[in-house]
């Protein structure tokens, strides 16, 4: 161990920890599931993309500028936003413009307030501080916002009858959407609940663990743990609602007439 009590992990110890991603896909190829290349391509990809931050990180903290920062935290941004269209076959109009605009405010807003006023460090841009709670709150609102704008889509969907009914009844577009939207805020936000309902007592969340193998006391790591898990639960519901909230709109013609949807 080293001298702030973490176990030292040598590349052995790595190759042994890898191993059980192999055997994972030697099992999903007994049973010829037919993912054993996603599974080890999705593994090879894993470990070279973490080498790189780790390289990346370590250039970044030994700079100790905002420009690097700022850079990363752009590139983090835009990554996630090739992952999730990637994610979602049929988008929905202006996709991209959309998720965003609410991911910038969502995510790039509930960073800014809890690094200033829950965090207190020095300075803003501080890497080892803005760069990984930067990361935790995008990556958890990725799958809310994916679900939001997924789940918007179906709803219009399959709704689309009930819709235009209200349509013609003289409801306005926000009106008509109305119960598409509240399913698609509920499914946005149903995996963060379900996380915090399970939390510390199922499963130890990755921070909390993280901060107490590398010797932090552990009522520290709980409070670190708890805050962390409201900013993103704050961070998905802004993102999803924004996603909503412009989303919608976009399915319908300024005249509150419902555009052609494709099936």
């Amino acid at each position: 161990m080293d001298n702030q009590g973490l176990a030292h992990m040598g590349l052995l110890d790595l190759a042994l920890a890898y191993g059980l991603v192999l055997l994972a896909i030697g099992l999903a190829r007994l049973e010829r599931i037919g993912q054993e290349t996603q599974m080890l391509w999705a593994s090879l990809r894993m470990v070279f993309q973490l080498l790189a931050v780790g390289y990346l990180l370590h250039f970044v903290f030994a700079v100790k500028s905002p420009l690097p920062v700022l850079a990363i935290l752009i590139v983090m941004g835009a990554f996630s936003l090739q992952v999730m269209g990637g994610r979602i076959k049929r988008k929905m109009p202006r996709f991209y413009q959309v998720m965003g605009s609410s991911l910038f405010i969502g995510c790039g807003g509930v960073t800014f307030l809890f690094c200033s006023l829950v965090v207190h460090y020095s300075p803003w841009y501080d890497p080892r501080y803005l760069i990984p709670l930067a990361g935790m709150i995008i990556g958890n609102s990725m799958n809310g916002a994916s679900l939001a704008a997924e789940r918007l889509g179906a709803e219009m969907r399959e709704r689309r009858e009930e819709i235009e009914t209200a349509l013609c009844l003289g409801a306005s577009a926000r009106q008509a959407s109305k119960t598409a939207l509240r399913n698609a805020f509920r499914a946005a936000l149903m995996p963060t609940t379900n996380t915090m309902a399970a939390m510390g007592i199922v499963s130890l969340p990755g921070m909390m663990t993280g901060q107490i193998l590398s010797g932090t006391e552990p009522m520290v790591a709980v409070r670190y743990q708890v805050a962390i898990m409201c900013a993103i639960t704050g961070a998905v519901a802004i993102t999803a609602y924004l996603i909503l909230l412009q989303g919608y709109r976009h399915y319908f013609s300024k005249a509150h007439q419902l555009n052609p949807i494709d099936n």
